[in-house]
């Protein structure tokens, strides 16, 4: 996958988001715990649908349109029907490497694709490879889809005379970072076992879409001339065009650019057997985790399969819903596990089912091993209920609603066409799909069930300890001898030469009007909470957020973690409904409640379906107002909790993140704690149920509230259902909390800490130094200059560290939202061997920014066109329009802030951009975080020329 780190992703990458909205929501009402009937479920699926027109160019491309006018934007969605799978031995990883190629230029648009999209405003974008698709998606202003269409079409016909050895060998290098960070995390090399142990040899989906080293390295230019012309051609290919546009303009603007790409040969598929293990297999891996990981894996049928619904609602049932089996038992009754799960990952020609079960540190993983066995044979004997099966299609049904908001991105409406026409020759298989949830009874998931999942068993065991060597050679990094497509030992195929490139014009963008924000309203319930609102009406589902100003920042210093342990349990049970009776409520109506901390403030975010908002709201309410911090739910969450803190402290990023705060802020002031928002050991350890009980009368109340709400309804329509619900809620005796933000006078001289990780394959660097302003103060200046540093696809940071030298998969830097003072973080996971060069050149590049090599006119000009182009598809759905509400909420902004943007951005110039990044950044003070082998790092930092010590994560 491309999956760029832009700043639009960088706050969610290191846990610092200002915001804490958890999207769905939500179920029922007042302090009863009768269930209010939901709407059928027939009812549900009658109101998904996506209406589209299909036509066929004469070389072969599918083009799929859906009109949806919503925004002045329009989804691209190309799709290749070709993946991982149909790589031949000795070309593992090939298909992905190709992907990367196709953001490199092609003959009339060289240069990178990405820094391309950017330039016309384009967002939800990306590519993508798995076993059976390749797939390149963007959304755009419409008036730039002929220029994005002319970049899709020039790379589907017209790549070769683009492609150098010099792409292919940096490109090839950032693919083997990717698959090093990949390996890096705690069960990262889960995959391979698993395929090697269930697959035979020699099955299209026996190796990983990531691929061997080796096989990466023996890619040749001749190769991937020869990959571009079997499978790149439009006759395998779909492509979708969902939004503002119909279909006569599509026919038009398709046959422009796409009709004279020449078809190639005719697509091969490749079948493959859905196998059955001879017998159960069992493997014990060890690997630097927190908690013994159990598995339990069968290879299932594809999609296509009419099976497959019900063995997704089978594996809901017993693990996949809040209210599951395995949920219930393992986790709430007899506290032997810490997390469950059960789902099926589907491809085309088969699936994987995966039960997993996180053991709870203290218990004996052989005996919940067998415990598993035993609820899972139970299970297949007795079957789900009616009200099991009822609430995981409601569920099911509810979740494809909320991501038909969107017209693209990785789960819009121009995915759904799209997969249904590449897997299924039918863009309306989903609606088929939808219809067998909503049909499936407890006997059809009961024979689906016992059909597959009584087969003999993948068994995998992941316990903490050190990575054997066997288990690393899984991963294809280990000298191996597969029978290759071609002896990597005998001359590479030679390159052929690319035929003299057509010269196509790049069209111009069309004007594209500035953002029009949706209308803001306020109100206030008669206890004067403060409701904002905003109508988007796209598809029946409401969003609320009762938003506190409370968050991380407002953590007890003593018992770090008390506020992450409060909002665990607010879901968790309340006065009157159990932990049980509250998920069963959510999944009934389709809904979802969850609570989280930002820095700056605690969210309790609602996703509710329109027709049962009222019930959803009163379930929200009794949450927030209500919970029971019952004595065994408080200890059940606190194991959890602190599983979760010891988890993080295996993983490179969170490490990172947890020792890096303190040493930016100081102990006292709010920030300087843990950016993961979990605590520490001992403070968690330390929290009793009067701690959880104060926090929330002192934070979470209606005087330190906001709600916000998106969707469709109207004020006139939501404000007497929160009257209802939260309206009579009154202020408890305790003082309101306030939070005190001040710096000690300790010096905070730059220097490296390095977290020893054995064994790591790679190296997490994170750095941070905080700069002059607050968030408060809206630094516009200052946040599109870091745009141009590391915040973008095409930042310097990124170019060099990614692009140039190929030593990480990505790279950049980010200027959290915070309310009060904004950090600079530097981040960069890189190969071991270049950890001490990375850190030399991220300095030089960051210097040089604030320097002699200022942001040049053409920078400006690509970074304001960016900003201001992509802001109409930066509000498309209902969940983009609440972040923004509250956004502008907490940092003191008017409610027409975005719209005034654009005025604003061509007012810069690339003088006050400098000015602003000079004025508050001193890169001299950086404070240098590494999480590496330190074997082998160690001696490349003691070359950066800075003071190097050890750290370690001991809370």
């Amino acid at each position: 996958m491309i999956l760029f780190s832009s700043s639009r992703r960088a706050a969610w990458m290191l846990g610092l988001s200002s915001l804490a909205f958890v999207m769905p929501a939500a179920a029922m009402a007042a302090p009863s715990t009768a269930a209010a009937a939901p709407a059928p479920l027939s009812s549900l699926v009658a109101k998904v649908d996506i209406p589209y027109e299909q036509f066929t160019l004469r070389n072969g491309l599918r083009v799929i349109v859906h009109t949806d006018r919503k925004a002045p934007v329009v989804a691209i969605s190309v799709w290749y029907h070709v993946g991982s799978r149909f790589e031949p031995a000795g070309k593992t990883g090939f298909a992905h490497l190709f992907e990367h190629l196709m953001f490199y230029g092609s003959e009339n648009a060289d240069g990178p694709f990405f820094g391309r999209l950017e330039d016309i405003g384009a967002t939800d974008w990306n590519g993508t490879t798995w076993f059976d698709r390749t797939n390149y998606f963007e959304t755009v202003p419409t008036g730039a889809l002929d220029r994005a269409l002319f970049l899709e079409s020039d790379r589907m016909g017209h790549l070769l005379g683009a492609v150098t050895q010099v792409k292919l060998d940096t490109q090839r290098g950032v693919v083997q970072n990717e698959k090093r960070m990949g390996e890096n995390e705690p069960y990262g090399l889960v995959e391979y076992a698993q395929l090697a142990a269930m697959l035979p040899e020699g099955h299209p989906y026996r190796h990983s879409t990531i691929g061997s080293m080796a096989d990466l390295n023996a890619a040749s230019l001749g190769d991937v001339q020869n990959w571009f012309k079997t499978h790149y051609g439009p006759n395998n290919a779909v492509l979708v065009l969902a939004g503002d546009i119909d279909v006569a303009t599509a026919k038009a603007k398709a046959e422009k650019w796409f009709g004279n790409v020449a078809a190639g040969p005719a697509p091969q598929d490749v079948d493959a057997t859905v196998p059955t293990l001879g017998q159960d297999v069992e493997k014990v891996m060890h690997d630097n985790v927190a908690a013994t990981r159990l598995y339990r894996n069968w290879i299932v049928p594809g999609v296509n399969s009419p099976d497959l619904q019900q063995l997704d609602l089978a594996m809901s049932v017993f693990g996949g819903l809040g209210s599951s089996r395995l949920d219930n038992i393992l986790v709430k009754e007899e506290k032997v596990a810490v997390a469950v799960k059960a789902s099926i990952q589907p491809f085309e020609k088969l699936s994987i089912a995966e039960i997993t079960v996180d053991v709870k540190p203290g218990a004996d993983p052989v005996a919940v091993g067998k415990r598993l066995d035993q609820l899972l044979a139970d299970y297949l004997a007795k079957g789900p209920s009616n009200d099991e099966v009822l609430r995981a299609a409601t569920q099911q049904v509810s979740g494809t609603i909320s991501g038909l908001e969107k017209v693209g991105g990785f789960s819009g409406k121009a995915v759904a066409l799209a997969e249904g026409a590449v897997y299924s020759g039918d863009p309306g298989k989903y609606k088929k799909d939808l219809a067998a949830y909503a049909a499936a009874t407890p006997q059809s998931v009961s024979e689906a069930a016992r059909k597959w999942l009584s087969r003999p068993v993948f068994r995998l065991t992941v316990a903490p300890g050190e990575r054997s060597a066997e288990d690393n050679a899984l991963a294809g990094n280990a000298t191996h001898k597969p029978a290759y497509f071609r002896d990597p030992k005998a001359p590479a195929p030679v390159a052929a030469q690319p035929p003299a490139p057509t010269r196509i014009a790049e069209p111009p963008i069309e004007p594209v009007a500035d953002l029009v924000f949706p209308k803001v309203e306020h109100a206030k319930l008669k206890n004067g909470i403060p409701i904002v609102f905003a109508r988007r009406a796209t598809v029946p589902v409401v969003r609320v957020s009762v938003s506190f100003d409370a968050g991380n920042a407002a953590d007890d210093k003593a018992k770090l973690g008390t506020a992450a342990l409060t909002t665990a349990l607010l879901d968790e049970g309340t006065k009157t409904r159990s932990s049980v009776q509250i998920a069963e409520e959510q999944e009934r109506l389709g809904a979802s409640i969850g609570a989280k901390n930002g820095m700056d403030s605690t969210t309790v975010g609602l996703y509710a379906l329109k027709p049962n908002l009222d019930a959803s709201l009163g379930l929200l309410s009794d949450i927030v107002r209500n919970p029971a911090f019952d004595p065994k739910e408080v200890e059940r969450l606190r194991g959890q909790l602190l599983t979760r803190i010891a988890a993080e402290k295996t993983e490179p990023m969170p490490i990172a993140q947890r020792l890096l705060p303190p040493l930016l802020y100081g102990q006292a002031h709010p920030y300087g704690i843990p950016f993961t928002g979990s605590g520490t050991e001992s403070g968690v350890k330390a929290v009793v149920r009067q701690d959880l009980t104060a926090f929330h009368d002192t934070w979470l109340r209606p005087d330190n509230a906001t709600i916000f709400v998106t969707g469709d309804t109207t004020l006139a329509e939501i404000m007497p259902l929160l009257e209802k619900r939260f309206g009579d809620w009154k202020a408890p005796a305790a003082q309101k909390g306030t939070k005190l933000f001040r710096m000690d006078r300790m010096a905070r001289p730059a220097r490296i800490i390095l977290v020893d990780k054995p064994q790591s394959p790679q190296s997490m660097i994170l750095a941070g130094v905080l700069t002059n302003k607050q968030g408060m103060d809206n630094p516009v200046d200052l946040i599109t200059a870091n745009e141009v540093l590391g915040g973008s696809t095409t930042s310097r940071l990124i170019m060099d560290l990614r692009e140039t030298k190929g030593w990480a998969y990505y790279a950049g830097t980010a200027l959290p939202g915070v309310k009060e003072t904004i950090p600079l973080l530097v981040y960069a996971p890189v190969q071991t061997d270049k950890t001490g060069e990375s850190i030399i050149a991220a300095r030089k590049d960051i210097g040089d920014f604030l320097t002699a090599k200022g942001i040049t006119e053409a920078e400006r000009n690509q970074t304001i066109n960016s900003q201001i182009l992509s802001l109409p598809g930066s509000f498309e759905t209902s969940t983009d329009l609440l972040g923004a509400m509250m956004r502008n909420d907490l940092l003191g902004r008017p409610d027409n802030y975005y719209e005034t943007l654009p005025a604003t951005y061509r007012a810069m110039k690339a003088a006050d951009m400098d000015k602003a990044a000079r004025e508050a950044i001193n890169a001299d003070r950086l404070i240098w975080v590494v999480v590496g082998d330190a074997k082998l790092v160690r001696p490349q930092l003691d070359a950066v020329g800075l003071p190097v010590e050890m750290g370690t994560l001991a809370d």
